[in-house]
Protein backbone atom coordinates (compact mmCIF):
# COMPACT_ATOMS: atom_id res chain seq x y z
CA UNK A 1 0.00 0.00 0.00
CA UNK A 2 1.39 3.43 -0.87
CA UNK A 3 2.39 5.34 2.24
CA UNK A 4 3.31 8.81 0.94
CA UNK A 5 3.99 10.93 -2.11
CA UNK A 6 7.64 10.26 -2.97
CA UNK A 7 8.20 12.48 -5.98
CA UNK A 8 6.74 14.14 -9.03
CA UNK A 9 8.49 13.32 -12.32
CA UNK A 10 8.76 16.04 -14.95
CA UNK A 11 9.83 15.29 -18.53
CA UNK A 12 12.24 17.89 -19.96
CA UNK A 13 14.14 18.34 -23.22
CA UNK A 14 17.18 20.20 -21.90
CA UNK A 15 18.27 19.01 -18.45
CA UNK A 16 20.79 21.79 -17.79
CA UNK A 17 18.33 24.55 -18.71
CA UNK A 18 15.60 22.90 -16.65
CA UNK A 19 17.93 22.52 -13.66
CA UNK A 20 18.58 26.27 -13.79
CA UNK A 21 14.88 27.04 -14.14
CA UNK A 22 13.83 24.79 -11.22
CA UNK A 23 16.69 26.03 -9.05
CA UNK A 24 15.33 29.53 -9.52
CA UNK A 25 11.69 28.45 -9.15
CA UNK A 26 12.15 26.34 -6.01
CA UNK A 27 14.97 28.33 -4.43
CA UNK A 28 17.05 25.19 -3.86
CA UNK A 29 19.79 23.50 -5.86
CA UNK A 30 19.43 19.92 -7.06
CA UNK A 31 20.92 17.35 -4.71
CA UNK A 32 21.63 14.64 -7.26
CA UNK A 33 22.07 13.98 -10.97
CA UNK A 34 22.01 10.35 -12.03
CA UNK A 35 21.45 8.17 -15.09
CA UNK A 36 18.73 5.53 -14.90
CA UNK A 37 19.78 3.16 -17.66
CA UNK A 38 16.70 0.95 -17.27
CA UNK A 39 14.53 3.92 -18.33
CA UNK A 40 16.92 5.58 -20.80
CA UNK A 41 17.00 8.84 -18.85
CA UNK A 42 19.27 11.22 -17.03
CA UNK A 43 17.60 12.47 -13.87
CA UNK A 44 18.06 15.40 -11.54
CA UNK A 45 16.44 15.54 -8.10
CA UNK A 46 15.32 18.53 -6.05
CA UNK A 47 14.03 18.30 -2.49
CA UNK A 48 11.43 20.81 -1.31
CA UNK A 49 10.20 20.03 2.19
CA UNK A 50 9.78 16.28 2.13
CA UNK A 51 8.70 16.01 -1.52
CA UNK A 52 11.12 15.42 -4.37
CA UNK A 53 10.90 16.73 -7.90
CA UNK A 54 12.59 14.57 -10.53
CA UNK A 55 13.54 16.08 -13.88
CA UNK A 56 13.88 13.42 -16.58
CA UNK A 57 15.69 13.93 -19.89
CA UNK A 58 15.99 11.20 -22.51
CA UNK A 59 19.40 9.67 -23.14
CA UNK A 60 18.24 8.02 -26.36
CA UNK A 61 15.43 8.66 -28.86
CA UNK A 62 13.69 5.36 -28.02
CA UNK A 63 13.34 6.00 -24.28
CA UNK A 64 9.88 6.40 -22.76
CA UNK A 65 10.66 10.04 -21.94
CA UNK A 66 11.67 10.84 -25.53
CA UNK A 67 8.40 9.29 -26.75
CA UNK A 68 6.40 11.13 -24.09
CA UNK A 69 7.90 14.50 -25.05
CA UNK A 70 7.38 13.79 -28.75
CA UNK A 71 3.71 13.01 -28.14
CA UNK A 72 2.76 15.41 -25.33
CA UNK A 73 5.63 17.87 -24.91
CA UNK A 74 7.46 18.71 -21.71
CA UNK A 75 5.59 18.52 -18.43
CA UNK A 76 4.45 16.29 -15.61
CA UNK A 77 5.23 12.71 -16.55
CA UNK A 78 4.36 10.73 -13.41
CA UNK A 79 3.53 10.80 -9.74
CA UNK A 80 5.46 8.39 -7.51
CA UNK A 81 4.34 6.87 -4.24
CA UNK A 82 6.63 5.30 -1.67
CA UNK A 83 5.69 1.83 -0.45
CA UNK A 84 7.17 -0.42 2.19
CA UNK A 85 6.82 -3.58 0.07
CA UNK A 86 6.64 -2.96 -3.66
CA UNK A 87 6.02 -6.62 -4.57
CA UNK A 88 3.02 -6.87 -2.24
CA UNK A 89 1.71 -3.50 -3.42
CA UNK A 90 1.92 -4.62 -7.07
CA UNK A 91 0.01 -7.80 -6.20
CA UNK A 92 -2.64 -5.78 -4.31
CA UNK A 93 -3.08 -3.26 -7.11
CA UNK A 94 -3.32 -6.01 -9.74
CA UNK A 95 -5.96 -7.83 -7.66
CA UNK A 96 -7.88 -4.54 -7.37
CA UNK A 97 -8.00 -4.32 -11.18
CA UNK A 98 -5.22 -1.84 -11.86
CA UNK A 99 -3.27 -2.54 -15.05
CA UNK A 100 0.44 -3.03 -14.39
CA UNK A 101 3.12 -1.89 -16.78
CA UNK A 102 5.72 -3.73 -14.68
CA UNK A 103 4.71 -6.99 -13.00
CA UNK A 104 7.88 -6.95 -10.94
CA UNK A 105 10.11 -4.12 -9.72
CA UNK A 106 13.24 -2.96 -11.51
CA UNK A 107 16.13 -0.70 -10.63
CA UNK A 108 15.40 3.00 -10.84
CA UNK A 109 17.12 6.25 -9.91
CA UNK A 110 17.78 7.52 -6.38
CA UNK A 111 18.48 4.05 -4.95
CA UNK A 112 14.92 2.81 -5.61
CA UNK A 113 13.15 -0.25 -6.91
CA UNK A 114 10.34 0.95 -9.18
CA UNK A 115 7.27 -0.27 -11.06
CA UNK A 116 4.53 1.55 -12.97
CA UNK A 117 0.76 1.33 -13.15
CA UNK A 118 -0.74 1.99 -16.59
CA UNK A 119 -2.47 5.35 -17.00
CA UNK A 120 -5.46 3.59 -18.62
CA UNK A 121 -6.38 2.34 -15.15
CA UNK A 122 -5.48 5.47 -13.13
CA UNK A 123 -7.46 8.30 -14.78
CA UNK A 124 -4.69 8.97 -17.31
CA UNK A 125 -2.02 9.49 -14.62
CA UNK A 126 1.15 7.42 -14.88
CA UNK A 127 1.71 6.14 -11.34
CA UNK A 128 5.10 4.94 -10.16
CA UNK A 129 5.46 2.79 -7.07
CA UNK A 130 8.87 2.85 -5.44
CA UNK A 131 10.74 1.36 -2.53
CA UNK A 132 14.24 1.91 -1.22
CA UNK A 133 16.65 -0.82 -2.35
Amino acid sequence: MPKKLEHIGIAVKDLAASEALFTQLLGVAPYKREEAESEGVMTTFFLLGDVKFELLAATNPESPIAKFIEKKGEGIHHIAFDTTNIVTTLEEKSAQGFQLINTSPKDGADNKQIAFLHPKSTNSVLVELCQDK
